[in-house]
């Protein structure tokens, strides 16, 4: 693991985030949730936001995604300035949202039908995503019939299946039982290793964001802005008891205390 590792100048950068700030006014009151936040994210880098509970990481997101706009400052995802949603983000959220009206090969083919896609292709490239999630089987099934580590699967298939440049996640295993929680860790892990894509996920777990990511930016609280970060240089699939992951998952315990 480096801290702070210099980065090759050379690097293609998919998104950056320059001088972010937000500030939310009520009549003469305000507040301020983002605190001037410069970030970069390479190439398929699985980037860990991790900070807090109401820090401000799931407004930060929304920025990025278009559904927020910044007070001060500017996100560029390929050089093109962000001011609105956009195909090139998917976006998983913790509460799936998903179509209860559409099975599941509905729900996943849902982006590409608004596109105008033919019939056939975009049910060709949404099967390849439900196989990809573990899903076969149960693309005629609706919402209501899935546990909800399966509705998880759904959205990210979904969020795949536009084949976004950067896939958004906020705390998307946080309402799912412990067991189920560490078992689509698992999962997005193997996606993540298949279908590259650069990544900014959500987490106040520590040892979720040990086990997904390249590296893990640690957040203030709020108003947020970066603490500090580190490059997770274990191979994946991790393990939860390497000496290395023990070691790692102390540091940032004492540096997130001290964030509170």
């Amino acid at each position: 693991m480096r801290m702070e590792q210099e980065r090759n100048i050379n690097e293609k950068y998919v998104i950056e985030c320059n001088g972010i700030s937000k500030t939310f006014y009520s009549g003469i009151d305000e507040f301020k949730v983002i605190d001037k936040i410069d970030l970069k994210v390479r190439e398929n880098e699985f980037l860990v936001l991790f900070g807090p509970g109401q820090c401000g990481k799931t407004i930060l997101l929304n920025i990025i995604a278009g559904l927020e706009l910044p007070t001060d400052g500017m996100v560029l995802v390929n050089g093109k300035k962000i001011e609105s949603p956009g195909p090139d983000r998917g976006v998983v959220y913790q509460t799936t949202a998903l179509f209860p009206w559409l099975t599941t090969m509905g729900n996943v083919e849902y982006g590409l039908k608004v596109r105008g896609i033919n019939k056939n292709e975009r049910r060709k490239r949404a099967q390849y995503y439900i196989n990809l999630v573990g899903l076969q089987g149960f693309e005629k099934v609706y919402p209501n019939k899935l546990s909800g580590g399966m509705k998880q699967r759904v959205g990210i298939a979904r969020a795949y299946c536009i084949e976004p440049v950067v896939m958004l996640m906020d705390e998307p295993f946080g309402s799912l039982d412990a067991q189920t929680r560490y078992l689509m860790q698992k999962e997005l892990g193997f996606i993540y290793e298949k279908e590259r894509r650069t990544v900014i996920f959500i987490t106040n777990n520590i040892e979720e964001a040990l086990y997904l990511a390249d590296r893990v930016v640690v957040l203030n609280n709020c108003p947020t802005s970066i603490k500090t970060e580190y490059i997770i240089d274990m191979p994946r699939p991790r393990d939860y008891i390497d000496p290395k992951f023990l070691r790692l998952r102390k540091e940032i315990s004492s540096i997130k205390d001290r964030t509170l």
